[in-house]
């Protein structure tokens, strides 16, 4: 990074989702993140190496739960025990980045951030890393905050969108554009409306900034949470880390960085980021994103269909046939099965919903 600027730069993996719209694979101990839904690693562990021909080990830190800690320290051997943290309890993504910033500004007063979500698929690692270059060289250059934004291919009404202003500059033969503004999650029109207008992007969640702006922001949007962060800091290392940490966490805002700071930021500049990405957000996305490869049907196990169209079947322990269906997902654990229609994908989060409400803990 050396020749963009004289900061060193630091990745903050987000890691403490519990992904549970796949569930029953998708536990608390072992969430989408942690799973080996595409490829031969996690999704984490894949995150991890994309990132590291950017960043050294020693510079990048993972932020996840209590429950997903120790996998996450066997999947991720390179990285320090002191740079995998851990939340007492789930406050959402602003929490998530004010803590791994806590740490990072006790080794230094300024430094370039870039904030990477786990659970992504990207298939364009060298055009990513081409992209975060020239982000950190954006962060860097101005006092700002910065967004990849998704080309968008269909018209989906389950992200939050990115609207194109006028052309900043050039970084690195990379186009960085100004924000003109962050929309909520649209209806199916206005999602159609934005994909025919082809200045709006998807907002992928990964960000970049100096410390010293998401600092600043911090304390002008969320002033509690920057307070916080400051007192956290000034004992990371210490015996009174882990007494201070339980003690102020469960007071931090409990909302998104989207929301809290990036919709708020008076200066955003976007990178659209045509690196083959996928949130694998559901059952169905992963059969989709699966599928694109040539096969109708997406299986793991000893599965023999007939007549069977359109259907992911995830059986690795027993045999399955599945005969005449369709537009099906079917997903079987030791505790657990999961039948659903491919077109309410979306609502198996709602069974976790039921599980907690029920304190069918086991099953969670």
């Amino acid at each position: 990074m050396a020749r963009h600027s004289a900061l060193a730069a630091f990745a903050i993996i987000l890691a403490g989702g519990r992904g549970t719209r796949f569930w029953p694979l998708s536990r608390a101990r072992r969430p989408k993140q942690l799973l080996t839904l595409v490829g031969a690693e996690s999704l984490l562990q894949q995150t991890y190496r994309r990132l590291r021909p950017l960043f050294p080990p020693e510079r990048m830190f993972v932020v996840t739960s209590r429950e997903q800690a120790p996998l996450v320290r066997r999947q991720l051997p390179q990285l320090a025990r002191q740079q995998i943290l851990v939340e007492p309890l789930a406050r959402n993504t602003a929490a998530a980045i004010t803590l791994a910033v806590a740490h990072i500004r006790r080794r230094v007063s300024e430094a370039l951030l870039g904030v990477l979500p786990a659970d992504h698929v990207i298939v364009r690692p060298a055009r990513f890393r081409q992209l975060v270059h020239a982000a950190l060289a954006a962060a860097a250059t101005a006092d700002c905050a910065v967004v990849f934004g998704i080309p968008p291919t269909q018209p989906h009404t389950g992200y939050g969108y990115i609207e194109r202003g006028a052309l900043w500059q050039r970084l690195s033969g990379v186009a960085v554009y100004r924000v003109r503004r962050f929309t909520e999650k649209p209806n199916l029109a206005t999602a159609r409306r934005y994909l025919r207008a082809k200045r709006f992007y998807w907002n992928s969640g990964m960000f970049f900034w100096k410390l010293s702006v998401f600092e600043h922001l911090l304390a002008q949007f969320l002033p509690r949470t920057a307070a916080a962060m400051h007192q956290l800091s000034a004992v990371v290392g210490s015996r009174a880390y882990a007494r201070q940490l339980a003690h102020l966490y469960p007071k931090l805002q409990n909302i998104s960085v989207d929301y809290a700071l990036m919709e708020r930021a008076p200066d955003v500049r976007m990178l659209p980021a045509d690196i083959g990405w996928n949130d694998l957000g559901s059952w169905a996305t992963l059969h989709d994103w699966l599928a694109a490869t040539g096969k109708e049907n997406v299986i793991w196990g000893d599965v023999f269909t007939r007549d069977a169209h359109n259907t992911l079947i995830y059986a690795p322990r027993k045999f399955v046939a599945a005969v005449g269906v369709k537009n099906l997902i079917v997903v079987e654990t030791p505790a657990a099965l999961l039948v659903c229609a491919k077109e309410y994908a979306q609502d198996v989060g709602k069974v976790v919903e039921y599980l907690q409400a029920s304190k069918r803990l086991r099953l969670l």
